[in-house]
């Protein structure tokens, strides 16, 4: 307790900062493997890519960032073991912080697109059963966090394959594919619109106070309205960018068609962006709200806190300043070294991971967006046979991810037994 007292301000600067450093690294790795089928597929240049991220990643980080944020920073942890001691949960969490964006920057210089959340769970797990005990961890939940891991880049990867097929039936393997495609794109169109709809309604907007009502029963049927709503007028402005489509040679090309697949990938990054930012951003801020909610409590652990604005805002800027700077090494990995992408597989892919992760969203399920989208290049990958996918690439990145839950604990547990001499 006078620790937090005599040390407050100190503590909360340092997680702001690390916080900052986090989301840095988030967006150099983890929105470069998002954003890395739309470059791969050339749908989006890098700055274009950068652009969306920009205003999307901040829109779904602020909007509807706050439910998974909730279970980074409380559900992890038992908050009973640390209730005497709170002062260990803040040197924890900035260790973790600290740790996991260490990793980050390491494998964003090689390249290597690991998980954020792998990263920032192997560090809060392993600064808590080294450095208080094995007792303080909620390994159930832990349990729960580790099976998405498996389902999500499997959910992921079936939907990318069904997804594909459809595309396949309903457009790609008829003669008039053109006229097809501009036919049913816009309900893809649609399905991306009311699927980030649906989320930010249901699960995002309560925690800066707003909350939709049109008088029609339930919050789900209030929301269904309104995505189904949104979605439409998204489906109209796509349906308005596919007329003025410059035709070249014959208008059965896969030149043609895959423009009009490129306009749907816009949309398509947009989505997950949103779904990404709503994610993700938890992992660089929940450690940060929990320092902070600890410290300006006075050491009361566990009790309810309003996220503030602010630490949602500090982890949206971070994750776009990260893959401005530094996220092109991991979108080349992601975008073009598993399989090779055209706009129709990268919409596939894309659409996906962002529904997969949106999803988890609104349960508050932390997956790892990097193997969801992975999963999901890899079911594209597959609806072309196995032959279309480059192993090597996909076992490096594989070997990556095992070694990214070790390297965040191992660093975690440095770093917390360095904060805990220098403030004990």
């Amino acid at each position: 307790m006078d620790i937090l007292a005599s040390h407050g301000f100190i503590l909360l600067t340092l997680a702001c900062v690390f916080g900052l450093f986090m989301a840095w690294g988030i967006g150099a790795n983890d929105v470069a493997n998002a954003m890395g089928t739309s470059v791969g597929s050339r749908a989006l240049t890098l700055k274009q890519a950068i652009l969306v991220a920009a205003v999307f990643e901040f829109a779904g980080a602020y909007l509807a960032g706050g439910e998974v944020t909730s279970t980074i920073r409380k559900g992890i942890i038992d908050p009973e073991v640390l209730a005497d001691s709170p002062e260990l949960l803040v040197f924890g969490m900035l260790s973790a912080l600290l740790a996991a964006a260490t990793w980050l920057l390491i494998a964003s210089i090689r390249g290597w697109p690991v998980s954020t959340t792998h990263s920032i769970v192997g560090a809060i797990v392993g600064f808590a059963a080294v450095g208080i005990s094995v007792e303080a961890v909620a390994w159930g939940k832990v349990g729960t966090i580790a099976a998405s891991w498996v389902v999500s880049p499997l959910l992921a990867g079936s939907m990318s394959f069904a997804l594909f097929i459809s595309v396949k039936n309903l457009i790609l393997d008829h003669e008039n594919t053109f006229e097809r495609a501009r036919k049913y794109v816009p309900v893809y169109m649609w399905m991306v619109g009311f699927m980030i709809s649906m989320v930010t309604l249901l699960k995002g907007l309560k925690h800066i106070g707003i909350d939709v009502d049109l008088g029609m029963g339930s919050k789900f049927t209030n929301a269904m309205v309104v995505s189904a709503a949104i979605g439409l007028v998204l489906a109209f402005i796509g349906s308005l960018l596919l007329r003025r489509i410059k035709v070249d040679g014959d208008i059965n090309s896969v030149e043609n068609v895959e423009k009009v697949f490129g306009i749907l990938m816009i949309f398509t990054a947009c989505g997950m962006a949103f779904a990404h930012g709503s994610n993700d951003v938890a992992n660089a801020v929940g450690p940060v709200a929990a320092v902070v909610s600890t410290v300006q409590s006075g050491g009361v652990i566990g009790a309810k806190s309003v996220m503030p604005w602010w630490v949602l805002g500090i982890g949206a800027a971070g994750i776009v300043v990260g893959l401005a700077t530094y996220g092109w090494r991991v979108i080349q990995t992601i975008g073009r070294k598993i399989t090779e992408l055209t706009p129709s597989r990268g919409f596939a892919a894309e659409l996906a991971a962002a529904s997969t992760v949106v999803l988890a969203s609104a349960t508050g399920l932390p997956i790892s967006t990097t193997h969801t989208l992975v999963g999901a290049v890899l079911g594209v990958g597959l609806a072309r046979g196995v032959e279309a996918l480059h192993l090597p690439t996909v076992g490096a990145i594989i070997t990556s991810w095992i070694v990214t839950l070790p390297a965040g604990a191992g660093l975690a547990v440095i770093f917390f037994y360095v904060l805990s001499a220098i403030f004990g």
